[in-house]
């Protein structure tokens, strides 16, 4: 029962909030923000798109529209429908948010739980403090909601109105589906958000690992036949992509809509600043050396899936947030919606808190760097007392707080799963603590 009174104050507290500051100059304010929206989210150049399609003009043809053909026809059937109440719209794809996000807490207790029981013969002697306990999970649900409506980058990013609030619903999803263990659900979820933003494709690889084990757990000691099962699952979610690009070729008419869309992510033309690396890059480099260097970009990006999914295929889930976190630093159109994403997950892996090392330094990073990131804004663009420099600096920190976060949350996974099998209190021979070292 009170479980169920939290989850609703949190979504009236995060409704509230949002409905409350599309009244006032704050919702102008972000969608103006490169932080927030960007070439690829803006609800402007949407509008624009619509406007074109309206007058019978392809928003193809130039460089200024870049939804794909599916999500054309969803806004603009959006904006007739609702007007001038088009802020209901952004609202409401945070609730659904919100309702995934609360399945995905109760289904991820469950998860955790029946995988710790599985896994506890091999557990060391001692190691009572750190097992997952019922009261553990019992409040992830209320936990991830409350970081979904009440993290400033998730009301920012409403407030901007930015388009990037359909992916996350599709990334949440994912989640969801996924430990659900609905294999098609999650898999379309997967398509849907890759056609969108491609990034978002390496999550079949998890998809895979975690419904080929759920499926036949004694396979996992078969490695062709493991591989092979990944394989089947992998390849159906890449038809499952192909199938959403074939619709769009026959609404369009065309493959026009490609260098547009999927053409426009790789290629990277645009380099309006945002919070990647990429536009200080290629604005500062050499024209013939641009497309070596593009492909290097792009390549790292999903270089890490491979090693990763090695040393975590026991772990599918974690394996997909840490993906999902990996976009937000490596895309090359970042901005706050990527990082609302894994801020509002960040609640699942609470358990591991307390072996992390750089909270302080990683808080005070983001919080210094989201505040600071408006301030160089103005002083380089409108006062002219600075220059990209500075707020590619910050950019910079922000992309290397992400990191330091990121590889906290690796050590402090792979250090529990170490003392689960070996114990919390580790003696060297003659009998003086012993200092771990992860490799």
């Amino acid at each position: 029962m009170a479980s169920a009174v939290g989850l609703g104050f949190c979504f009236a507290a995060g409704i509230v909030l949002r409905l409350s500051l599309f009244r006032t100059d704050v919702a102008d304010w972000c969608a103006s923000r490169v932080e927030v929206s960007n070439a690829l989210t803006s609800w402007q150049k949407a509008l624009d798109g619509i406007a074109l399609q309206d007058n019978d003009i392809s928003p193809y043809q130039g460089d200024m529209f870049h939804e794909t053909p599916i999500m054309l026809r969803v806004f603009s059937f959006v904006t007739k429908l609702l007007g001038s109440k088009i802020n209901y719209f952004f609202v409401f794809i945070d609730v659904l948010s919100g309702l995934a996000l609360a399945s995905i807490g109760h289904h991820f207790g469950r998860y955790m739980l029946a995988k710790q029981l599985s896994e506890v013969k091999s557990y060391a002697i001692g190691v009572e403090k750190i097992i997952l306990k019922r009261d553990d999970v019992s409040t992830i649900s209320m936990a991830l909601v409350a970081a979904h409506f009440l993290n400033p980058y998730s009301v920012a990013v409403c407030l901007g109105r930015s388009t990037a609030v359909i992916n996350n619903l599709f990334i949440f999803l994912t989640f969801m589906y996924m430990l659900k263990g609905n294999v098609v659900l999650c898999l379309a979820c997967i398509a849907f958000a890759a056609y969108q933003s491609l990034y978002p494709i390496m999550l079949l690889v998890p998809a895979a690992i975690f419904f080929q084990q759920r499926s036949d757990k004694s396979q996992r000691s078969d490695l062709p036949q493991f591989l092979t099962g990944c394989s089947v699952t992998a390849m159906t979610g890449l038809g499952l992509t192909a199938a959403l690009f074939l619709a769009s070729y026959f609404i369009e008419g065309s493959t026009r809509f490609l260098p547009a869309t999927t053409g426009f992510i790789l290629g990277v033309p645009d380099l309006t600043p945002n919070l990647g690396v990429f536009w200080y890059f290629f604005t500062e480099m050499f024209e013939h050396f641009r497309p070596f260097f593009i492909c290097v970009f792009q390549i790292n990006a999903f270089l890490f899936t491979v090693p990763l999914a090695i040393k975590l295929k026991d772990h599918p889930v974690f394996l997909a947030y840490i993906l999902v976190f990996l976009m937000s630093i490596f895309k090359s159109y970042p901005s706050h919606a990527d990082v609302a994403v894994f801020v509002t997950l960040l609640p699942l892996w609470k358990h591991i808190f307390s072996y992390m090392r750089n909270t302080f330094i990683v808080t005070n990073m983001f919080l210094s760097c989201t505040v600071l990131a408006p301030i160089l804004w103005h002083l380089w663009i409108y006062a002219g007392s600075a220059n990209a420099n500075f707020f590619f600096a910050i950019a910079l920190t922000f992309s290397t707080a992400q990191i330091f976060l990121l590889t906290d949350l690796l050590f402090g996974f792979l250090r529990r799963e170490f003392d689960l099998k070996n114990g919390v209190k580790h003696k060297l021979e003659d009998g003086k603590d012993a200092q771990i070292v992860m490799e």
